[in-house]
Order: C-alpha cells, then sequence, then structure tokens
C-alpha cells in the first residue's frame, strides 16, 4: 500500500514538517557526496547495536558517546527510494499531527519516538554490526500520532492486486493498523528466523508505539468531518 494524501486539510502552514524533510535530504545529499568515504560516515554516524552494547559498558556516563549516534542515526538514509519514501510518509502525515502538537512539540515527539525506535531495534539486535540509519522510525512515531488523533480520516492508498493497481480510499484507522500489523508481523519473522540486516522492523513497531502511547494525553474532541463525508486533500 502507497499512501497518496489524507483527506484532512493543514489549519497552518507545516514548518516543522517541511523543516525535517529539507534537512533529511540535505543531509543526504552530503552523505552520497562523500563518495567512497560514504560507508565510513554511515559507520561513524549511524546507530551500530554491538557499538553501543560496548560503549554502555566502556562508558556509562558519556550521553554524547552513548546516544548521539541514535539522534544522528534518523537523518541518514540508505538509498533515493529509502529518502523519497520516508519523506513523502512524513508529508502526508506530518502536517496534521503538526497542527495538533504544535511546532516545539512536533519536534520532540518526532526526536522522542525515534529514540524510542532504535532503542527497541537494540533490544532485539544486541550483538549486530550492523549500522541502523533512517528516519523510518520517528515517521512511524507521526504515523502512530496520527492513528489516535484522527482515525477518521481517509487516505488515498495506491493498491497492488495481483497485476492491477487500483487506488482506492482507505479509513486512516484501517491504513495504519495494516501496516502496524505488517511492520509486527514482519519483526517477529526475522527475529524467529534470525535473520540480520534489511529493514529494521522493530524500529518501526517501537516508532509507532512511542508516538501513539506519546500523543495519547493531547487527543480530545476532533473537528473532522464524518469520514463518510467528502473532504478537502492536503
Amino acid at each position: 500500500m502507497i499512501p497518496l494524501r489524507d483527506t484532512i486539510p493543514s489549519s497552518s502552514f507545516p514548518v516543522v514538517t517541511i523543516g525535517l524533510i529539507i534537512l533529511n535530504t540535505l543531509i543526504f545529499f552530503y552523505q552520497i557526496s562523500l563518495g567512497p568515504r560514504e560507508e565510513q560516515f554511515v559507520l561513524h554516524y549511524g546507530f551500530v547495536p554491538a557499538v553501543y552494547l560496548h560503549t554502555s559498558l566502556a562508558e556509562p556516563f558519556s550521553l554524547l558517546a552513548r546516544f548521539g549516534p541514535m539522534f544522528s542515526s534518523m537523518f541518514l538514509h540508505g538509498g533515493w527510494l529509502h529518502l523519497i519514501g520516508n519523506m513523502w510518509t512524513l508529508w502526508i502525515f506530518g502536517d496534521n499531527v503538526e497542527d495538533r502538537l504544535g511546532k516545539v512539540r512536533l519536534l520532540l515527539y518526532y526526536i522522542a519516538s525515534g529514540l524510542a525506535a532504535v532503542y527497541l531495534h537494540y533490544l532485539t539486535e544486541r550483538t549486530s554490526g550492523l549500522p541502523v540509519i533512517g528516519a523510518s522510525g520517528a515517521i512511524a512515531g507521526v504515523m502512530g500520532g496520527y492513528f489516535v488523533l484522527f482515525p477518521r480520516a481517509r487516505i488515498l492508498t495506491l493498491l497492488p492486486i495481483f497485476i492491477f493497481i487500483q487506488i482506492v480510499t482507505i479509513p486512516a484507522v484501517v491504513f495504519l493498523a495494516l501496516w502496524f500489523l505488517g511492520q509486527l508481523l514482519s519483526g517477529v519473522v526475522a527475529t524467529s528466523v534470525q535473520t540480520h540486516g534489511g529493514v529494521a522492523w522493530w524500529a518501526h513497531v517501537g516508532g509507532f508505539v512511542a508516538g501513539a502511547l506519546l500523543i495519547l494525553p493531547r487527543r480530545r474532541s476532533s473537528p473532522q468531518q464524518s469520514p463518510w463525508s467528502s473532504e478537502h486533500v492536503t
């Protein structure tokens, strides 16, 4: 399922959402400009569970050494498709969550969700020497917030069905629940067969759950229309 747009118009200009998209893109441009030095850059600023485990034992009081890579890894990406997919998802869901939280709170919420995502990945892959990079965990937190705040919204979705491609409108609660279940099941399978590398499924799960829990206090009556009525789109 590929989300195309949602049915909740923004009530203000999404400064932080757009700022995060620009920042991630600029860092990616710098990353790919490094050429053969990119691998070392990713190893240094990505989050490597085995390195974190060693650092937490060797330097337990060094917050920068322990948590710096957790933070910086959220702004690195593994390729154009990785970047575009993440930024597109952030654009669709981030503006409405920013409306509800405000600019500063959204930024703090985004970072907190990302850190929770990386830490859950660490708990499931403590001895892995592979770097984890990407904004997916933090964006999963934004999706979790959207799930709590805007369940009655609808998502225009590109849906491949066998050899056909359909564009359908799906309730946000269904779209996001299916997405989350997909990440959860993939994480369970990857853990059960002890596969390493590829997609950090548990980071997605951790970000989504953290985002949903963190935003629960902000939930209140939504001004949305009925999910079955016609609405403007973002």
